[in-house]
């Protein structure tokens, strides 16, 4: 079976359907979904052909990796996907959730160019219990990967996991999608709230010659 896109996946009932619009604007379109874990980020199921047409549109290439969508903005739209271990040709791909929103791509990406990992290393080499947490999440983002698939060679971490940050991206798409990364957590905390104007996609769908693999 695959999704898709408006189809209930995890996430919706975080944004509440109060706040939903079918045209927006929205002052806080991305929010964490208290029940997010692994075992729903594991229950996703794969979109289907437009959900894959959805996401490509968001990403501005093509979706790759079976996407499953694990959360959703106050639109309904995909937030963060799952990707297996491997891409359709076998490539390895180690990062397994990935930060699809385009409002919320940007706003990381700001505290990234605001140097905000720079603190952020900082406190993981003064606070033990901060770096603990830290490791003991890329544990079981691991042990969730390898559920999925053949693990890439080496079983890398992702976003400099364990000991480093490197990407906080991938770390906002973590905790959104489970609610086990304090890295995430603090990322999205600080990127948040995230008005969006209008949904990214239409309900008319994504524009025509989108690829969808």
């Amino acid at each position: 079976m695959t999704a898709g896109v408006g189809d209930p996946v995890p996430g919706d009932a975080a944004a509440g359907a109060d706040d939903r619009s079918p045209q927006g604007p929205l002052a806080d379109a991305v929010r964490p979904d208290p029940d997010a874990s692994y075992a729903r980020a594991r229950a996703a199921e794969p979109v289907d052909a437009q959900g894959r047409a959805v996401i490509s549109t968001q990403l501005g290439r093509p979706a790759r990796g079976n996407p499953a969508v694990v959360h959703t903005c106050g639109f309904g739209l995909p937030t963060v996907v799952r990707v297996e271990p491997r891409l359709e040709d076998g490539t390895p791909f180690p990062t397994t959730f990935w930060l699809t929103c385009p409002v919320l791509r940007s706003r990381v990406g700001t505290l990234e160019a605001d140097q905000a990992m720079v603190g952020l290393n900082q406190r993981l080499a003064d606070e033990p219990e901060l770096a603990a947490a830290y490791a003991a999440s890329d544990e079981r983002y691991r042990a969730f990967r390898a559920e999925l698939g053949p693990t890439p060679p080496g079983d890398p971490g992702v976003g400099g996991m364990p000991h480093h940050i490197k990407c906080l991206h991938v770390h906002a798409a973590h905790h959104l999608a489970t609610g086990d990364n304090p890295i995430g957590a603090w990322t999205v905390e600080h990127a948040t709230p995230a008005p969006c104007p209008a949904p990214c996609v239409t309900a008319e769908g994504p524009p025509a010659g989108i690829p969808a693999r």
